[in-house]
């Protein structure tokens, strides 16, 4: 029986028959070249964000009357500082990348990447086994397309993408 839903786009990840489905995507599991479970890197770009708004506060700040001595421009500077390091921190988001011999990758997330490191060995079992069958629910890892599972595709010859 899969999990509950849980908040996000779910997804289910199932194997049956030797075939590993993401959502409506289905693909044999001898295809399976890599699965692996671990956090992502901060988002770094977000880094820069904060540098440059610390560089804005820096110069426009003092030409403002916030206060007589300075002190409002520490404390936004400091409210700054948690805002932006709070982003970047909670960015280190756990996934499950399941990649192809095609080059192709899905990427999914849970809260848990002990949980993620489970499924994860689970597709692992299920290549050995041919007679194992599991299903589990999972978030889709997804930033750019609000249309479905995401699947990254490198090369491949008449790739249209997605079509509305």
């Amino acid at each position: 029986m899969p999990l509950p839903p849980r908040r996000g786009k779910p997804l289910e990840l199932r194997v049956r028959r030797q075939i590993l489905w993401v959502g409506s995507a289905a693909v044999p599991l001898r295809n399976v070249t890599w699965v692996e479970a671990f956090r992502l890197k901060p988002a770094w770009g977000m880094f820069t964000v904060f540098l440059l708004l610390l560089g804005l506060a820096v110069f426009v700040l003092p030409r403002t009357d916030l206060s007589d001595e300075g002190g409002g421009l520490g404390v936004l500077l400091l409210v700054l500082l948690v805002v932006v390091g709070a982003v970047v921190l909670s960015s280190r988001k756990p996934v499950l990348v399941v990649e192809m011999n095609s080059g192709s990758r899905v990427v999914l997330t849970l809260p848990s990447v002990d949980e993620l490191r489970q499924i994860a060995g689970q597709i692992v079992y299920a290549i050995d086994h041919p007679e194992y069958e599991f299903s589990a629910v999972l978030e889709q890892h997804n930033t750019t397309n609000n249309f479905g599972s995401v699947v990254n595709m490198n090369g491949g010859k008449g790739n249209t993408g997605i079509r509305l």
